[in-house]
């Protein structure tokens, strides 16, 4: 009975050493037929059941990541806020009502919502329907004073310094503030001032609802809160983000982040406090510098052991799971290993830049649960991209290729109730 047992045990261990060297010689060739110069490509996959790591390469060098970024941005803000925080931008009065008349201002707090007016999912409430809604049920048909946008709870500038200029002018590239709007963008132009856009539509609101607004300087009272404008949960905002790799929400999660740490939600503080956020996880730090949330300027740098540990550190979560566009199904990944035998059992977050491409995420079971952390950075790709993403599905096929069959009863993960329709 014993050697019965004996001779099991040695059995499954060769198995196990066979995958992994399986494994292995599936990175290496990767490596030689992904186009790009070995010491710019890492790779890192892990087997979440024992932490192992069973294929593996080039995991210190110190990278850009792009836009996987976005996925330790999501990771420090929902560990910290979580999944069902929502932002409130409060609405005020600052003076006394007399017979109609406000004899002072409105108050708006921006709280550094990307979602406020959003013309992308998640849909929340109309900001400026509320506001006219709110002062006609306070009796208020005429302001003595001004419309006053106070976005001092954040500091810092709307862009990183390292950010592109030439980005600037783009939808991409908008700017982060306290008090967002529409996106900062008016389709794929940057808004430089979404508040003067925002004060354009709220004073022709007001002005159809015959609500005047004098504009004196009365000076400033006491505040008095009128409404409280909240957000969709922010794990909807995540999932939009995630799945649309959108850099605006992205940046003002980040700043949220900080805000929330205690910080002054400016972008640098709270990208240093992100640093060491990880630092307390045990996630190995060497070679990464946090520039933003987003992924946008190329000054970040991560490590496939660093994305690596923010994976195998955030597994057990299935909502921060759900935020992954699946492979042949979502977002930025609907094209890759699409109807394969890994279609919707990839579930990853893509990065690319030019001269770029990364994935960071994990490989699914049939309840949708993460059974491996997969990590690919390429940079300094010179050649077509196509022949660098082809070779990332070919390993990625021949790694789980000695994974169960899936059998014509089983179905891919339908990640109910949290995909992005």
């Amino acid at each position: 009975m014993i050697k019965h047992i004996f001779f099991i045990l040695i059995f499954i261990t060769g198995f196990l050493d066979a995958s992994a060297n399986d494994a292995g010689a599936a990175v290496e060739k990767f490596v030689k037929t992904s186009g790009i110069r070995p010491e710019s490509v890492a790779v890192m996959i892990t087997d979440l059941s024992d932490n192992k790591v069973i294929g593996s390469h080039n995991q210190s060098a110190s990278l850009v990541p792009a836009s996987i970024m976005k996925s330790v941005t999501t990771a420090s803000l929902l560990d910290r806020a979580g999944a069902d925080f929502r932002y409130h931008t409060g609405i005020y009065i600052d003076g006394p009502l007399d017979m109609g008349i406000l004899r002072g201002n409105i108050v708006i707090k921006g709280a550094c919502d990307p979602s406020v007016n959003s013309a992308v999912e998640p849909f929340g409430q109309d900001i400026i329907e509320e506001i006219t809604d709110a002062l006609r049920l306070a009796g208020i048909n005429k302001i003595e004073g001004k419309v006053i946008i106070d976005e001092s709870g954040f500091a810092g500038t709307p862009r990183p310094g390292s950010w592109a200029q030439a980005d600037f002018k783009e939808y991409y590239g908008t700017g982060i503030h306290a008090f967002n709007f529409e996106n900062n963008a008016n389709g794929k132009r940057s808004v430089e001032n979404p508040s003067s856009v925002f004060m354009s539509r709220l004073k022709n609101a007001l002005a159809k609802e015959m609500i005047s607004i004098d504009n004196k300087d009365v000076g400033t009272g006491e505040l008095t809160q009128i409404f409280d404008h909240v957000s969709p949960p922010v794990d909807e905002i995540m999932r939009s983000c995630m799945m649309r790799s959108d850099n605006m929400f992205a940046e003002a999660m980040l700043r949220t982040y900080g805000k929330l740490e205690g910080k002054d939600g400016s972008t640098e503080t709270a990208a240093n406090r992100e640093y060491a956020f990880w630092v307390e996880k045990g996630v190995p730090m060497d070679g990464v510098e946090i520039i933003d949330g987003s992924g946008l300027s190329r000054k970040n740098r991560v490590t496939a052991e660093f994305m690596n540990g923010v994976l195998v550190s955030m597994s057990e979560d299935a909502t921060y799971a759900s935020f992954f566009p699946l492979a042949g199904q979502e977002g930025t990944l609907k094209k890759f290993l699409a109807e394969t035998p890994l279609d919707s059992y990839i579930a990853m977050k893509t990065g690319s830049m030019k001269g770029i491409q990364c994935y960071a995420g994990y490989k699914l079971d049939d309840d949708y649960m993460p059974t491996h952390a997969v990590v690919i950075i390429m940079n300094d790709i010179v050649g077509k991209r196509g022949t660098a993403k082809k070779a990332a599905e070919r390993m990625l096929l021949e790694i789980f290729n000695n994974e169960p069959e899936q059998t014509e009863q089983q179905s891919a993960p339908q990640n109910d109730g949290v995909k992005n329709e």
